[in-house]
């Protein structure tokens, strides 16, 4: 692979705490809308959960012989407490109302925290849910009006690292599009890494003149202030679009892993004319990564 299009410069990451679950259910399209609706928002920057699709499993890799999503649920700090009432609203909004499905804890690492389910989702049964042993595990049956929806008991909390990201730089609308779509699916063959943001159209900046609304534009890579900012302005010659791609991943390998794959799928593509990442000269992050050095 000719890495001539990556510039040399960094991105950064951080620690955060993750749970890794597997969504169930009757159908692909059930398990896909469940999957997708749980993980939309994401919003760890502004001390909220967020998620991300790892990857889709068929019937026989399930607990349950049913299909599958395995999705992680992030939050960029310590606060335990914070983390189980936000995650709350991602289950019972997102999954719970799904018809049929379950979720399972799918966490593959030992850990001495977790997030009990029953105080989040389970009294949705308003009382009336009960424990049952099933699929080897201890799940709550929760009776809802489409009988009925089951979690596990427990979920495990595990360390991984967030914020990792590259920019693919483009010349065209087309090029943004199917360069995306080939990075996303490639990150998801490598496994234990998300794209919380899918293809991200809005790069941000820690400073801001609106702090109640949170990060705002990167104005200094935004091609259509080019112009107006004259030789402030960051974008390349001939790149009219900069979409980035940020990943959550179970540790930094599976995270620089997933980099890799997404770079080297869109260097394929006419139209990409750059590599290059998002970075706060080292004030966002604690970790501090090479694209080049990912890339050896």
């Amino acid at each position: 692979m000719n890495y001539e299009k990556v510039e040399d410069t960094f991105f950064e990451a951080f620690d955060g705490k993750y749970v890794r679950a597997l969504i169930t259910g009757p159908t692909e399209a059930i398990v896909k809308r469940a999957a997708y609706d749980s993980t939309s928002t994401p919003s760890a920057v502004i001390g909220r959960v967020e998620g991300g699709v790892e990857g889709f499993l068929d019937k026989s890799q399930t607990p349950d012989n049913r299909f599958g999503a395995v999705v992680q649920y992030w939050l960029g700090g310590d606060d335990i407490e914070k983390f189980a009432f936000e995650l709350s609203h991602r289950l019972r909004q997102d999954v719970l109302v799904k018809p049929f499905t379950r979720i399972f804890d799918y966490s593959d690492k030992e850990s001495d925290e977790y997030i009990e389910m029953m105080d989040i989702v389970g009294h949705c049964g308003d009382g009336y849910e009960w424990i049952v042993e099933e699929y080897g595990r201890k799940m709550i049956n929760v009776p809802i009006a489409v009988p009925d929806f089951q979690i596990e008991e427990k979920f495990k909390i595990n360390n991984g690292t967030m914020g990792g990201n590259f920019w693919y730089l483009c010349k065209t609308q087309q090029a943004v599009i199917n360069a995306g779509d080939a990075i996303i699916k490639a990150i998801m063959d490598v496994g234990g890494a998300t794209a919380p943001f899918d293809i991200c159209s809005a790069a941000s900046k820690p400073e801001t003149n609106f702090p109640e609304i949170g990060p705002t534009t990167n104005h200094f890579y935004c091609p259509s202030l080019k112009q107006r900012l004259g030789d402030e302005s960051k974008v390349p010659e001939g790149v009219n679009y900069i979409p980035e791609v940020v990943i959550n991943a179970i540790d930094e390998k599976s995270m620089n892993n997933a980099i890799k794959a997404g770079i080297d799928v869109a260097l394929e593509f006419e139209g990409v004319v750059g590599i290059s990442a998002g970075n706060f000269n080292g004030k966002l992050g604690d970790k501090n990564i090479n694209l080049l050095d990912i890339l050896k």
